[in-house]
């Protein structure tokens, strides 16, 4: 009797131990690129006001722009249909973390604090930041060192102007006309945002020639695709068709279309997509 209920004793001692193990092991990762697959949608945030990039076509009304071609590309190969999330620079991060989008192909440029929130593919576009001012403004990026000058908030243009010009008052808005509209009024004397983008707003602009580009860069920027963090296998599929669209010419027309010599925002490609 008494070896009967040792043995009972050990056989729960097993059980709750076991079940002590369970309790403290984490529960299985769900593969986000599985749930896509099977959901078969894509959902991305994308920018619906920042052409080149992402914006809203007049004569279709639909979303159009160089993130969209990416995003419409990524979907095509993963075999899934695309759902376009439109947000702003300030909610572009939130949405991922939240799980609301899959993807981030929205102009984000790749820095060392982002990425410990989420994940970067290999950079898809290549840029640089720029100053757009009035036509009699000053020609130097030091002449605005305590000037008044719009930023998109939550953009790296935002804290790399406050880190380069602490003396001067960065007024952060929303989206780039926003910030534009702010110019015009002389609320601000200057605006800042990606090159590509600023020759993009200048050239849809009917008062365009009041304004000026100002040729120095205050800043690289390196534009990547954000994957939720711990998504290895949508991560590593994301970066293949990335690698994949700049092989087989794709990514060179998709810049092209939008950054070509017959573009609205013509502009050098000299960089090429490659696994890192």
């Amino acid at each position: 009797m008494l070896r009967a209920f040792r043995h009972l004793a050990t056989a729960l001692l097993v059980t709750v131990m076991g079940a002590t193990v369970a309790a403290t092991v984490a529960p299985a990762h769900a593969d986000q690129l599985a749930d896509i697959r099977k959901a078969g949608v894509l959902r991305a945030a994308v920018f619906d006001s920042n052409p080149p990039f992402g914006f809203v076509d007049e004569k279709t009304r639909t979303l159009a722009g160089y993130d969209i071609d990416f995003a419409n590309a990524i979907a095509g190969a993963l075999g899934v249909k695309l759902q376009l999330v439109p947000t702003n620079p300030a909610n572009r991060i939130p949405l991922l973390q939240s799980g609301k989008v899959d993807l981030i192909v929205a102009d984000i440029t790749i820095t060392p604090e982002r990425a410990e929130v989420i994940d970067f593919t290999t950079p898809y576009f290549v840029t640089g930041q720029q100053f757009l001012v009035p036509v009699d403004g000053a020609g130097k990026l030091a002449d605005y060192a305590t000037a008044r000058i719009g930023a998109v908030k939550g953009t790296t243009m935002e804290k790399a102007t406050r880190d380069a010009f602490p003396q001067a008052r960065v007024l952060s808005y929303d989206d780039i006309p926003l910030a534009f509209t702010a110019l015009r009024n002389g609320n601000v004397q200057a605006i800042t945002q990606d090159s590509a983008i600023l020759v993009g707003l200048l050239a849809g602009a009917p008062d365009k020639d009041k304004y000026k580009l100002l040729p120095e860069l205050l800043t690289k920027e390196e534009i990547g695709i954000g994957v939720k963090k711990g998504e290895a296998a949508l991560f590593a599929e994301v970066t293949r068709i990335l690698v994949a669209l700049e092989a087989d010419g794709r990514a060179a027309a998709f810049f092209e279309r939008w950054f070509g010599k017959e573009s609205a925002t013509p502009q050098t490609r000299d960089f090429r997509i490659v696994a890192r």
